[in-house]
């Protein structure tokens, strides 16, 4: 299969020649392996190793770290006069692994890139004398612009468009289909690429159930499963909402510091998202209810029945914390009135199926009342609105 790019790629190439392990973590299924066996296929003098593979765990399983280096050695063929690039995918299989590539990392010339689906595990995975030593990078479902760029789109015009203060409707039209779909079916590269409604559904249903029984039950060792899969349910149906954690531990009939357990697990492994209110400063949240985004639209359809509102939200949500730099809170006056995002404690974005006067008007007031510089509407639908409008596949 064609290799398609990935934005984050460049970032890694970054750090191919440093002294820093590289570190590639996130969601099961969003092309972790494919990407760096890309950035592998570059290089020479290269060994890859899969710890789903219990024969691969075994060559890491060893006293002294030396035999270990000598084994990687003879199993890849490679040449110790020359620097070692040294792949290990799922690499949370095998905590020890983070003590092995400190060593090797420290007493010979050895550049580690080591993959993982769960942060709540690699992020804690190193020691702290690695701590320096080690470039820790995220890799999400595609943005819009690498599903255009996956469909073979023209993702040179997309660029331009979002720079543009106006996009008229022949402009606006080449992309919309693009983004129905992209809204529906969300941006796990084989959903992506799938040719029929039928098989993105069972490839999302696949995901999810990989997820379940990969992180949940077999890393994760819940004991109160049953609880723990109703609980991804139930946020799936909360998306865009404020979590009430004591109604909803009534609800699954865990304590409350069982269900905190069990949230923070779903957001380390990438499950869900946490959104803060914003305070009136970018350093600190006000403590309280969160709210909470699923993964992607793709597993959200398959996991609850949602409205277009809000697996629009739940895309633009991703779109802004994920692939544009800042930091990013939602904002609610003392009234009850809600800008669905801040954006750097600068911007505040509302967004809605249909931008209209009313909508704007109502922003630029709230963003207002937060101290903020600027308030857009991002609108799904087609207005001449003009200004304080963006439309969403042009986020």
């Amino acid at each position: 299969m064609k290799y398609l790019k990935r934005a984050l790629e460049e970032k890694i190439r970054l750090h191919i020649n440093d002294d820093k392990v590289i570190v590639l973590t996130g969601m099961r299924r969003v092309g972790k392996s494919t990407l760096l066996r890309q950035i592998a296929s570059g290089l020479s003098n290269m060994a890859w190793f899969d710890f789903d593979n219990p024969l691969d765990v075994r060559l890491f399983t060893d006293i002294d770290y030396n035999d270990i280096y000598e084994r990687i050695l003879v199993h890849g063929k490679l040449d110790k006069s020359r620097r070692l690039h040294i792949f290990v995918d799922e690499a949370q299989m095998h905590p020890e692994v983070s003590k092995v590539a400190k060593y090797l990392h420290d007493h010979y010339d050895v550049k580690f890139f080591l993959t993982g689906s769960a942060s709540y595990y690699l992020k804690n995975l190193f020691p702290e004398s690695l701590a320096g030593r080690k470039v820790l990078l995220e890799l999400f479902p595609l943005s819009f612009s690498e599903f255009v760029e996956f469909k073979g789109g023209d993702t040179e015009l997309l660029a331009d468009l979002r720079l543009k203060e106006s996009v008229h409707l022949l402009e606006f039209e080449k992309y919309d289909s693009l983004y129905d779909e992209y809204l529906r079916w969300g941006g796990f590269p084989e959903i992506v690429l799938a040719t029929s409604e039928v098989t993105k559904r069972e490839l999302a249903k696949d995901i999810f159930s990989s997820y379940y029984q990969k992180e949940v039950v077999q890393l994760g060792g819940w004991h109160k499963q049953d609880a723990f899969r109703d609980l991804m349910v139930l946020l799936a149906t909360r998306v865009g909402s404020q979590l009430d954690l004591t109604k909803i531990s009534q609800e699954l009939g865990v304590t409350r510091p069982t269900l905190t357990n069990y949230i923070s697990f779903l957001e380390a492994t990438y499950f869900i998202s946490l959104l803060g209110k914003y305070s009136g400063s970018v350093d600190r949240t006000i403590a309280g209810s969160k709210k909470v985004y699923l993964c992607d639209n793709g597993i959200l359809r398959v996991v609850a029945e949602t409205d277009s509102s809000t697996q629009l939200e739940n895309s633009i949500y991703h779109q802004l914390a994920h692939f544009r730099a800042g930091q990013v809170h939602y904002y609610r006056n003392q009234n009850g009135k809600e800008l669905d995002f801040v954006v750097d404690g600068k911007v505040g974005y509302e967004v809605k199926s249909t931008a209209t006067s009313a909508y704007v008007a109502e922003a630029k007031r709230l963003a207002r009342g937060a101290g903020l510089k600027e308030s857009i509407v991002v609108s799904k639908n087609y207005t001449e609105e003009g200004g304080g409008v963006h439309f969403a596949q042009f986020i």
